[in-house]
């Protein structure tokens, strides 16, 4: 089990914000943070950082590896894994071992051969806001559990705050705008979710799953494609 180093990562804050509160560029912002994250955590094969719009494609992303590339891109070409469920549920996602987790199985087989087993990714919240979210990669099992989660949560708000106050006009800030009114409510999305595991017997995760897919297709964001499925769906037993 990896023994997450909280002074390394309060440090590596520390050391990133003056840049990240006077940087104009997300890219270099985003790329800064996911080095540092790599950094403070000795043995990672890879570290990576993403920021997303209301509809969960990607507006700017930073990966210290190849083999992060791959793995977020199979993310995003699928619609589906555990950064985009991070961010679109705003909690903290953990893979004790890929081999055996079945939450994302177009995932799962399209990185089957690359050297990972365990996983965790936590959102980059401000207020009820969801930026994007960083992962962090293991070629281990079993190397996060739900204490590493909650030391990078801590983690990811503070960082998440300093990109939220990146000086200019980039994606950030402009983001935050427009997720004010479409990620205002989970409430929304989870009775969407709700809907479809009733109706399909499907898991949540395979709801949200196709929220997130629909979204992705339709160019609306998941809190409008969750009240259009709200306004569709009759009650049960009606």
């Amino acid at each position: 089990m990896t023994q997450l180093p909280l002074d390394d990562l309060t440090a590596a804050v520390a050391r990133i914000r003056g840049l990240l509160l006077t940087e104009e560029k997300v890219d270099r912002a985003v790329a800064l943070l996911a080095q540092a994250i790599k950094e403070s955590l000795p043995g990672s094969p890879g570290a990576g950082v993403s920021l997303m719009d209301a509809a969960g494609k990607r507006t700017s992303s930073a990966a210290t590896d190849s083999l992060v590339e791959k793995l977020d891109a199979a993310q995003y070409e699928l619609g589906e894994g555990p950064c985009l469920t991070a961010w679109a549920t705003g909690t903290v996602v953990i893979i004790e071992d890929l081999q055996t987790d079945t939450r994302w199985p177009r995932w799962q087989s399209a990185v089957a051969s690359l050297p990972v087993r365990s996983v965790v990714s936590a959102p980059l919240v401000v207020g009820k806001e969801a930026l994007g979210a960083f992962k962090i990669y293991s070629a281990l099992p079993g190397q996060y559990d739900e204490s590493t989660g909650r030391a990078l949560s801590l983690f990811a708000e503070t960082a998440a705050t300093l990109l939220a106050h990146i000086q200019g006009t980039e994606a950030p800030l402009r983001m935050a705008e427009s997720l004010k009114a479409s990620l205002a409510s989970r409430d929304t999305v989870n009775r969407a979710c709700g809907m479809l595991m009733e109706r399909q017997g499907i898991s949540h995760e395979r709801a949200l799953q196709q929220l997130i897919q629909n979204a992705r297709v339709s160019g609306a964001t998941l809190v409008e494609v969750s009240e259009q499925l709200a306004t569709r769906v009759p009650p049960a037993g009606s």
